[in-house]
């Protein structure tokens, strides 16, 4: 038994690590090499586009691969703590999770010329609208993944193997779906500025956690 609670914070451990260097790479990305890459003059966007974003791409996309990987473990050994909460934040982690790899990823190599062939404006242009939308999604899945040990319990959110209620989970994960939706074939909408993305993902938190305390 002590092995095993030692492998799972081995785990717990690696997932938070790993997560902190995907997240950090989304905001970079999204806070600070986006509006650097509009005021940058052709020289330095040359530089930093054949230089500088694979790099951060790699930590970013193999970040989210191992945090994905951990929580898959972690999630395997969750038992009895298992509520609305954590499969809120596995949802959303996974959801992000296949945006970098299935999104993000192949169109920056498109936008970034590292693959030849493609519109590179169109590509930058879809991997943009994930990359704003994960940013979104991010505060929400924050609040999910520590429910899983910190804020939740059965007197705080349905547990869902006990058979409670979950109408607010259900339109929750409706509005998610319908996010998601929009990041591969919608708009930014108020997501275009910084500002938007990180007004819109305090508001999807406040929303997301009000559906599932009060429904």
């Amino acid at each position: 038994m002590e092995l095993m609670n030692f492998v799972n914070f081995l785990f717990r451990w690696g997932h938070v690590l790993f997560g902190i260097t995907w997240i950090g790479m989304l905001y970079y990305f999204n806070f600070v090499q986006g509006a650097y890459f509009k005021e940058a003059t052709p020289e330095a966007l040359g530089d930093a586009k054949a230089k500088l974003a694979p790099r951060a791409l790699w930590w970013f996309r193999w970040g989210a691969m191992f945090t994905f990987l951990t929580g898959i473990v972690l999630w395997a050994g969750i038992g009895a703590s298992f509520n609305s909460m954590v499969l809120l934040g596995a949802v959303l982690g996974t959801l992000m999770f296949l945006n970098v790899w299935l999104v993000i990823w192949p169109n920056q190599k498109i936008a970034l010329g590292i693959v030849k062939g493609g519109d590179a404006a169109a590509a930058g242009a879809k991997a943009l609208l994930a990359s704003r939308t994960n940013t979104l999604f991010s505060a929400p899945m924050l609040m999910g993944m520590l429910g899983s040990k910190h804020m939740v319990g059965p007197s705080t959110y349905p547990l869902i193997n006990e058979g409670a209620s979950v109408l607010g989970l259900i339109l929750a994960l409706i509005v998610i779906a319908a996010l998601e939706i929009n990041a591969l074939v919608g708009k930014q909408g108020p997501m275009t500025t910084v500002k938007g993305v990180i007004h819109s993902s305090i508001g999807l938190t406040v929303v997301l956690a009000g559906l599932l305390h009060f429904l």
